[in-house]
């Protein structure tokens, strides 16, 4: 295992980027992941027969012990994901508009790209066309082929890396939720955080394993290629 201090390869030799997809593909203030968490918020209170205020602190107490919400209804309620899924990414998708800037700074990235998600792939696969890069990957990670096993868990990242035959001392990987990218740093990839305030966004932000911070991840992109 590589030593997450290690100074990382330079973004624009790296033979592969990984890019998580919600608040990090597509800005936070499309206020998309605020549609999910009301509905997780909601099947909850239906699944359990809680009152929303109730339903939401479980929401956030399995998140926080879990890794998802999804899990933590898994291994405490035997719940089945899929309806699950299904009920939670059925959202109204309006805000989320192309980015010309994002895909012309994709479209510089002479590199494989994957999508790593805690989200199921038809639902990335929805944001990758409202955005209109869907083109420049080759493919998704998702909930469903990590079986059920979100990010951050170290077994989750080996599984992506198999799947799509990864070296990660040569590869970038992009997230919104700094701690997730621990387990990225000490397989040997160059770490990217895209900054944002959100409470589990923060988390780790400073640490020695986040080795770049994007305000802008178009223009960060444009900037670290040259």
């Amino acid at each position: 295992m590589a030593d997450i201090l290690t100074a990382p390869i330079p973004p624009g030799d790296a033979e592969t980027w990984i890019f998580d997809l919600d608040n990090t593909l597509y800005a936070a203030t499309s206020r998309i992941f605020d549609q999910i968490d009301a509905r997780i918020c909601g099947f909850i209170a239906e699944f359990l027969e809680l009152d929303r205020d109730e339903a939401y602190r479980i929401q956030k107490l399995y998140f926080r012990e879990h890794g998802t919400t999804m899990r933590g209804l898994m291994d405490l309620h035997d719940m089945d994901p899929t309806p699950f899924l299904d009920h939670v990414h059925d959202i109204d998708l309006t805000s989320v508009a192309p980015d010309p800037a994002l895909n012309r700074a994709l479209g510089r990235i002479h590199a494989r790209k994957v999508v790593f998600t805690n989200a199921d792939s038809a639902h990335a696969e929805r944001i990758l066309d409202r955005i209109g890069i869907r083109h420049h990957f080759e493919g998704v990670f998702d909930i469903i082929a990590s079986a059920y096993v979100p990010k951050p868990e170290r077994r989750v990242y080996d599984a992506m890396v198999q799947a799509f035959d990864i070296e990660p001392t040569r590869a970038v990987m992009v997230e919104d939720m700094a701690r997730n990218l621990e387990p990225a740093a000490a397989l040997g990839m160059t770490t990217v955080w895209v900054e944002n305030d959100t409470p589990w966004g923060v988390e780790g932000r400073d640490a020695p394993y986040v080795h770049h911070h994007a305000h802008d991840l178009p223009a960060w992109i444009e900037d670290v290629l040259g």
